[in-house]
């Protein structure tokens, strides 16, 4: 008898062995380049789990995770949770390196499964593949139906390559968090979910309510089945606010008179009248981005997502309108953005957790309501044809649809949302916070999606992480109830290129100009000194002195003015400089054409006069540095 009993426990020890290689919690390399995060209180790891959690000693997922951790001992920890579905938490993570929260709580970063650092990928490029399908000039069934192919293309990849893309989904991301928590030796944790991540958040509190110390839910879900069919009515809710806003702005109303009518004219124009536009080639590899009129949707969509871009969409719709291929061609790398997300997973889960409990005839039905706006927006669209395809051979997941469980709970629970939030309106707040019974809203006035991403939201968590259940102080971020809409924008393509060149910031790029900026600098000093000390010169020498001090100073000048304006545009609005500069700098262009016109007059003087100066080899050099600015103006497109 011991001996059966001796071999039954030996022949256990593999399966344990095992089950603890699938559950394991390692350490990884820097997701980054080390030059680019700063280490102290970060690890970086991997949690191997099951990829079935029903068939636990088969295929294995390993999940990437971050760990911020806090400045005090024993502090708490948030889990934060990103959208999409498809975005990975991680790629944030310069949001949370020097965020407040950090001062008095651990933050984890989790790629889920199927996102980001994770593995397996799951068809990560796709996003890319979108995008150069976006960026060619055909009719919109062509877009659609290449869009089906590549997603199609990607799920019989991911299949041939043994991936059960069933297993990504909702549920297995609850049991991977609840594995998670386990791993980290923790007892309860706030979770901190925004857009979609607030759909995977709820199911997680639905299926492990006790892992769960609080929960806040940015821009929320309120009901996945009506997700896709109210899309086109809350995008237009939101614009139509807009549209409201600047008519009873008087600035705004005497700048983008009738701004409703500019763009469903632009709509008209697209319909016939496609928009080509040059772009980087590392953005496209054709070098060209056409705008449709479902571009230009999807771009006024995505723009009500952002606080700082609803004040420029005003200026963005008349740009379009006018045609502004400057505007339209920086515009791409901003929209190129819009499609990062990891579109494998994206399906694995939309098309069993959302589209499938939603209806394309009910989408087509609301869009109609809009005549002027030629149906809804085609990119939404598309996904139900994708999932139509996507969905054949797997079992549909409408388990995820009842939350009964996490509605029932007494789980205190924060909501954030935006009134100009396009996608999860501010109304989706209102009804989620009605079925809990335990919750805080609030409503910011200006924004658009993810509103607590800011000073005054990152404090209003804070306050409630600590004191789940008391009413945070949310006066300040309610204190601004209107749009700030931009006016009064000098129009320039350079401004753009200069803003990119400085936040990219190529030292050996920027060398060559700084030299030239510190010779004329030093010219200034030294040919003024000797305007008035060199008796000697002749008055040919002494007008060239002139010259170039004049034209030494007026470089300093442009350069520097043109600088401290981007920063100071900068901090007010960024996205200001897709367009330009505000008109309070538009002086520095006169300025900019006085330093060519005083450099033309110095080297044609100089030319002239040459065998009456002296020190000839240093004004070559000044004029050479004179030149060299103007290369570098002409480079960033300020003068031709």
């Amino acid at each position: 008898m011991k001996k059966l009993i001796i071999l039954f426990l030996l022949a256990l020890i593999p399966v344990c062995l095992l089950a603890q290689q699938k559950n394991k919690f390692e350490n990884a390399n820097s997701f980054f380049p080390q030059e680019k995060i700063n280490k102290d209180n970060v690890e970086f790891k991997y949690l191997t789990v099951p990829e079935n959690w029903e068939k636990k000693n088969e295929k294995v997922v390993k999940i990437a995770v971050t760990l911020l951790k806090s400045k005090i001992n024993n502090a708490k920890t948030i889990l934060y949770l990103a959208g999409g579905p498809g975005a990975g938490g991680i790629e944030s993570i310069e949001t949370w390196l020097n965020n407040p929260l950090r001062n008095s709580f651990n933050i984890v970063l989790v790629d889920t499964r199927g996102t980001g650092n994770s593995l397996p990928k799951l068809c990560p490029d796709l996003g890319v593949k979108f995008l150069e399908i976006l960026a060619k000039n055909q009719n919109n069934i062509a877009d659609e139906q290449q869009k089906v192919k590549e997603a199609i293309t990607c799920k019989e990849t991911l299949e041939n390559n043994g991936i059960d893309i069933t297993q990504y989904n909702s549920n297995s991301i609850a049991k991977d968090l609840n594995a998670l928590k386990t791993a980290l030796n923790l007892k309860k944790w706030s979770v901190y979910g925004i857009s979609y991540g607030t759909y995977m958040a709820q199911i997680y509190a639905n299926n492990y309510p006790e892992d769960i110390q609080s929960l806040i839910l940015d821009s929320p879900i309120s009901d996945i089945s009506q997700y896709y069919n109210q899309n086109t009515v809350n995008f237009m809710n939101s614009l139509e606010k807009v549209f409201d806003e600047c008519k009873n702005d008087p600035k705004c109303n005497k700048q983008y008179p009738d701004l409703e009518k500019a763009f469903y004219n632009t709509i008209n124009k697209l319909s016939k009248n496609p928009i080509t536009v040059n772009v980087d080639k590392k953005i496209i590899p054709s070098g060209k981005f056409t705008y449709n009129v479902e571009d230009f949707k999807i771009s006024i969509q995505q723009a009500l997502y952002n606080k700082k871009l609803i004040q420029v969409l005003p200026l963005l719709i008349t740009e379009f309108n006018h045609e502004n291929k400057d505007v339209l061609s920086s515009l791409v790398s901003s929209f190129s953005g819009a499609l990062h997300l990891d579109y494998g997973m994206y399906y694995c889960v939309s098309c069993n957790e959302a589209v499938n409990l939603n209806s394309l005839d009910m989408f087509e039905k609301k869009s109609m309501a809009y005549d002027m706006l030629k149906g809804g927006i085609s990119f939404y669209k598309s996904d139900f044809k994708v999932c139509e395809k996507w969905n054949l051979g797997t079992v549909s997941n409408e388990l995820n649809d009842n939350l009964s469980g996490f509605y029932s709970s007494n789980i205190p629970v924060l909501i954030f949302s935006g009134e100009y939030d396009p996608i999860t309106p501010a109304s989706n707040g209102v009804t989620i916070s009605n079925k809990l019974k335990n919750s805080f809203l609030v409503t910011v006035p200006t924004s658009g999606h993810v509103p607590s991403f800011t000073m005054t939201g990152m404090k209003i968590v804070n306050d409630f992480i600590t004191n789940p259940n008391q009413k945070p102080d949310i006066t300040e971020i309610l204190s601004e109830k209107k749009v700030h809409f931009i006016t009064d924008v000098k129009l320039n393509r350079g401004v753009s290129k200069l803003a990119k060149s400085l936040d990219k910031f190529d030292l050996l790029f920027f060398i060559p100009l700084c030299i030239a900026v510190f010779i004329l600098l030093v010219s200034v000093f030294n040919f003024g000194f000797s305007f008035f000390t060199n008796k000697r010169d002749s008055i040919n020498a002494k007008y060239l002195k002139l010259l170039i001090i004049t034209a030494s100073i007026l470089g300093i000048f442009t350069i520097l003015g043109f600088l401290l304006a981007v920063n100071t545009t900068a901090q007010q609005n960024y996205y200001i400089l897709a367009f330009g500069i505000p008109d309070k700098h538009s002086y520095l262009f006169g300025i900019l054409w006085c330093f060519i016109g005083f450099v033309s007059i110095s080297l044609l003087y100089f030319i002239i006069y040459v065998k009456n100066i002296q020190n000839v080899s240093t004004i070559i050099t000044i004029l050479f540095s004179m030149f060299l600015i103007g290369v570098y103006l002409n480079y960033w497109g300020f003068l031709f």
